[in-house]
Formats: C-alpha cells, sequence, structure tokens
C-alpha cells in the first residue's frame, strides 16, 4: 500500500502535504511581486452548499449558449448537443498521439475517410482537406492552391482577387497575405454585388472572386449563375466562404453552382463549440481542376486499410497544418451530420431560415430594414431611425439588450450598413424564446423614445458598466511581470 499523502498526527494540521513533486523550490516571496502578497487571508468559513451556489452564480454572469440567447450574425452560435462532447472525449481518439503509425490509428483515419465523403455529397466537390484550423486558414489554404493552380497553367501573373464590399474581412486579408492585390465591388439595391461592376473588372489579371452566398447581409445573390459565367470566362476561379452554409444544407450545393473551391467552418455548421478562440476546423474542398493541389497528406484506401498518402499527389502545395487538423472538432462534426442525415441537415437549414424571417418580419417596423426581401439564415437591420431621431446607437441598443437578458447581435458589421444590427437565429432557438428577444427589441424601441437616457447608460445589471470598447482596444493596460 502506497504511503498516504495526510498526514493526521498533528492537531490542528489541516491534513494535506504537498508531495515532492509539487513542492515550491524557492520562497513564494521570490515568485510574486510583494504589492500582490497578502499579509492576511481572511477566507469565510461555509458550507459546501453556498461555495458551490457562489461559483455556479459567478459562472452565469458571463453570457453563454447554455444560458442565454446568443444572436451574433455571421457567427452561427447555436447549441451543440452534448452527445457530440461525449463522442469526442472517447479514449480512442482522445489518447492517440500523432506520430503513431497509421496501422494504430485506423479508427480516426477511417472516420476522416469517412467525413471527407459526407462533406463531398453535402457540398458537391471531389475532395477536401481537413488540415486547416479555422476559417481564415481555409481561406488561405485555398488562395494557395488557387496561386498554385495558375502557375501550373502558365499564368502566375494573375494578381487580382475580387471581394465585394460586403465580404467578411477575413477575405481581403487572407489575399493579401497569399500576395494579391484585392479590388472591391459594391452591392446593388438589393444586396446583390453590382454585376455591371464586375464585369469591367473581369479580365486577364483576375485571379478569383472570393464570395459569400447567402452574403454577411443574409441575402442568397440572385445573380449567382451569371457572376460565375463572368468570373469563368475572364479564366478565373470562384471561391466559396462556407461562413454561412448552415442556410443551404441540403438546399443547393456550391460546387453545383459552379464554385471551383471552398472553405466551410465545421464550427459553425455542423456543431461545435465556437467562439473563445477555438478550437476551429475550416476544412477546404475542391472541384476536380483544383484537387490536385490539396494539401498533403491525404488519406486514402488502400485495400482493406487507410493510408496517409503524399507520393499520390505531386502538384500539392504540402503541408499548411502539422497532422490532419484539429481532429476532435472534426469527430463532432461527423456525429453530428451521422446522427441527423440527410433530411435532417436539410431541416436545420430550413429551420433557420424561417426562423431569421420570422423575427426580421416582427422588426422591421421599429429598425430600418436596408434590404427588405427574403432573408437566409440572418438578417441586418439598422438602428438609424433611433440615431437620426433620438442620438441613441447601435452600440447603445445593444448595451441595454444585455439588461433583457439577451447576448448582443453582432453591430457595425457588414460596413456598408450603417448602425448595422445583424441577427442570427439560427435553427436550434424555439419559438419562446425568439417572441421574447422580438419583446425585448420593440421595448427598447420604444425606450428609445419615452427614455432615451436609459439606453444610452445601459446595460444597468451588469458587475462591470459600460466600458470604453475603443480606448480598451487602442490603448490596452497590459503588464508584463519578469520572472
Amino acid at each position: 500500500m502506497s504511503e498516504s499523502i495526510f498526514d493526521l498526527s498533528s492537531p490542528g494540521n489541516s491534513g494535506v502535504a504537498l508531495p515532492d513533486c509539487m513542492e515550491l523550490k524557492e520562497p513564494i516571496d521570490d515568485l510574486l511581486p510583494k504589492e500582490m502578497i497578502r499579509k492576511e487571508l481572511p477566507l469565510p468559513e461555509v458550507s459546501e452548499l453556498d461555495a458551490v451556489r457562489h461559483f455556479t452564480k459567478l459562472s452565469q454572469k458571463n453570457f453563454s449558449v447554455d444560458t442565454h440567447f446568443y444572436p451574433l450574425g455571421s457567427c452561427t452560435m447555436k447549441y451543440n448537443p452534448k452527445a457530440n462532447e461525449e463522442i469526442a472525449k472517447l479514449s480512442g481518439f482522445t489518447d492517440i498521439h500523432p506520430f503513431q503509425n497509421a496501422d494504430e490509428i485506423q479508427g480516426t483515419l477511417e472516420m476522416l475517410y469517412n467525413m471527407e465523403a459526407y462533406l463531398c455529397e453535402i457540398f458537391g466537390f471531389n475532395a477536401f482537406t481537413f488540415q486547416p484550423a479555422a476559417g481564415a486558414h481555409g481561406e488561405l489554404t485555398a488562395l494557395f492552391m488557387i496561386r498554385a493552380f495558375h502557375k501550373d497553367r502558365g499564368q502566375p501573373s494573375r494578381n487580382i482577387v475580387i471581394v465585394p464590399d460586403s465580404s467578411h474581412g477575413t477575405n481581403p486579408a487572407s489575399a493579401s497575405m497569399c500576395g494579391y492585390k484585392t479590388t472591391v465591388i459594391k452591392s446593388n439595391k438589393r444586396g446583390n454585388i453590382d454585376i455591371d461592376s464586375l464585369i469591367k473588372c473581369a479580365d486577364d489579371s483576375i485571379a478569383a472572386l472570393m464570395l459569400t452566398n447567402p452574403n454577411t447581409l443574409g441575402l442568397f445573390d440572385e445573380h449567382i449563375l451569371d457572376i460565375v459565367e463572368v468570373i469563368h470566362k475572364a479564366g478565373g476561379i470562384v471561391y466559396y466562404d462556407g461562413a454561412n452554409a448552415n442556410a443551404n444544407l441540403g438546399v443547393c450545393r456550391p460546387a453545383d453552382i459552379g464554385f471551383d473551391i471552398a472553405h466551410f467552418n465545421l464550427h459553425k455548421t455542423f456543431s461545435t463549440p465556437h467562439g473563445g478562440g477555438g478550437p476551429g476546423a475550416g476544412p477546404v474542398g475542391a472541384n476536380k481542376k483544383l484537387e490536385p493541389f490539396l494539401p498533403v497528406p491525404r488519406v486514402v484506401k488502400d485495400g482493406g486499410k487507410f493510408i496517409l498518402s503524399e507520393n499520390l499527389f505531386p502538384k500539392s502545395i504540402g503541408r499548411v497544418h502539422e497532422f490532419n487538423g484539429n481532429i476532435n472538432v472534426i469527430l463532432k462534426a461527423y456525429a453530428y451530420i451521422k446522427s441527423l442525415g440527410a433530411s435532417g441537415l436539410k431541416q436545420v437549414s430550413e429551420k433557420a431560415v424561417k426562423n431569421a424571417n420570422y423575427m426580421m418580419g416582427k422588426l422591421k417596423d421599429y429598425y430600418y430594414l436596408p434590404y427588405d426581401r427574403t432573408c437566409q439564415h440572418e438578417f441586418v437591420i439598422s438602428a438609424i431611425w433611433q440615431k437620426e431621431k433620438y442620438g441613441i446607437k447601435a452600440l447603445d441598443i445593444a448595451k441595454r439588450l444585455i439588461d433583457y437578458g439577451f447576448h448582443p447581435p453582432t453591430i457595425y458589421f457588414p460596413l456598408i450598413v450603417e448602425e448595422a444590427l445583424m441577427i442570427e437565429p439560427t435553427e436550434t432557438e424555439s419559438i419562446k424564446t425568439l417572441d421574447q428577444f422580438i419583446s425585448a427589441m420593440i421595448s427598447i424601441a420604444k425606450e428609445c423614445e419615452t427614455n432615451p437616457e436609459i439606453i444610452k447608460s445601459a446595460p444597468h445589471n451588469t458587475p462591470v458598466r459600460r466600458l470604453d470598447e475603443a480606448k480598451a482596444a487602442r490603448d490596452p493596460d497590459l503588464k508584463y511581470v519578469k520572472p
């Protein structure tokens, strides 16, 4: 029997002795600045129940999808089934080592092989890579592939990437990191790409068009087939930013529309935790002409076994991430797809679209709706009426929503809508929750008329009142203490 770490021989002793591995090698006074060391430690004597309640209530002062509605537009902060979390904890996946021989990780490789087949079926592409660790990483990977494609066919001088003015900010950033210049195309009055402006830009300098569809306004471009044709005639590649793919599952496939390559945010579309710094997953899918440039190694089936192959793909851009991406994130998405099936995935999109249109219809009489047409999974309203009449901005409305128990939606994005409030209800929220949020937004609109100061000074019920976000971002109070 091993020696106990509890020493009960000394009266009044707490009974706990530190194991050797936890003993401090130098005095605590030398490890911390003197002003941080307490002279006394007056800990209250409380019961376990009081302690549990204290820390539980403390944790709930932060917003989370488990406790509050989280309508962040363009982020898809939906509830994730706990069953998928449990599946991702299975020791057969968590206890393997990245350098293990392929013969010893057949289960993981089979999962990746099957997941690739599922994504190909759902989105229409020929093949996928799971290496990119997030959506923006997927963008960069796709652009590396596009660059390699043009070089391979003798047109390395193509150096322009076209992006709409409603695009995610990562689109031009990724293009720049890949060595491309960007040209911005304005949206028209319907929220679509202005196709006349696109035609004028489409020449032999074009490498690619990066397009989110539905876009960040929550609108499906009504001329998408014409847009694809314009770029293809110019010899360019049409890239699909799959951040909003949860609007079209089982309804339409980007590859069928004519997109050549795409990234998809598994941590948005397929039920894995999103936010808080990750982890994410941004797999890239490619059609037949771009497939040879996918990163290696790739999982292939050799007889009855799964192997990681590099030699079969001589045109590959190589690795963009060590190993095979964030396996546990991919696994949660795999479980989500398996549990829902084809009909379930279609219901996901149908309900997300219905929820967004229901909410938009209820709010458009109280807030300005810049694009009054059927939306997809999200929509954008504006606080411009409130700003012009009462001096109340989108930020003020967002802060007031916290008092009503809701996380604010995305604000001031996309940039083409002044005082934008970008709302995505997702498919996992009940009609009761949607009605409660609608009621809060209507109440706030009325408060703007009757009591504007309560909006401008919100939030009122939080431990910390309104902070100066601009100052915090531009002048952070950071301090490094030399160890």
